[in-house]
């Protein structure tokens, strides 16, 4: 959609537009599409959000659709092959927190979802402006910290914050975004 104002971030590929327009900030619900979420957002860690929407579907499919039940049964073989995949970020330690965090989903007592919506703030207040974006909240920090109590690994703070504003727990469109209003 041309001529429509979007957060800044959002103009500058076609692939962010589309992912800003259609995704980002959206509430969503439901364990594989949050677990999903959850491992792109650690992926993403030290590099740019383009580059893991780019990889997005090869993700998909190494990642079994992130289904968490099949993502923690991966085993040695599995690791091996991922990180032979150049469809993906190879990066041993993401991929093992991936598979680690399969598991930790496995584990809760409540569902995925119902556990990160618990940590949407009672106030939220809209950004002006891009500089009025924080990279880490209190409710963030208590997210990365519960999450780290339950043996989800490779989530800190910021890596939570990002993983609320993605999945519509936060909106952080700047007021003068058309899907602020």
């Amino acid at each position: 959609m041309t001529g429509l104002v979007r957060c800044a971030w959002g103009d500058s590929t076609p692939d962010y537009v589309a992912y800003h327009d259609e995704e980002w900030g959206t509430p969503l619900r439901g364990e594989a599409a949050m677990y999903e979420r959850l491992c792109l957002e650690s992926f993403q860690s030290g590099l740019s959000w383009i580059t893991i929407l780019r990889k997005r579907e090869n993700f998909r499919a190494a990642f079994a659709g992130f289904d968490p039940k099949l993502v923690a049964e991966f085993g040695k073989d599995d690791v091996a092959r991922l990180m032979g995949d150049a469809g993906i970020v190879r990066n041993r330690a993401k991929i093992d927190a991936a598979v680690r965090n399969a598991g930790a989903v496995l584990s809760l007592d409540v569902p995925l979802d119902e556990l990160l919506w618990s940590f949407r703030p009672a106030r939220h207040k809209r950004p002006r402006t891009m500089a009025d974006v924080p990279a880490v909240t209190d409710e963030s920090k208590a997210m990365a910290k519960e999450l780290k109590r339950r043996g989800f690994v490779f989530l800190g703070p910021t890596t939570c914050y990002a993983l609320m504003q993605a999945t519509g727990i936060v909106d952080d469109h700047i007021a003068t975004c058309w899907r602020a209003r």
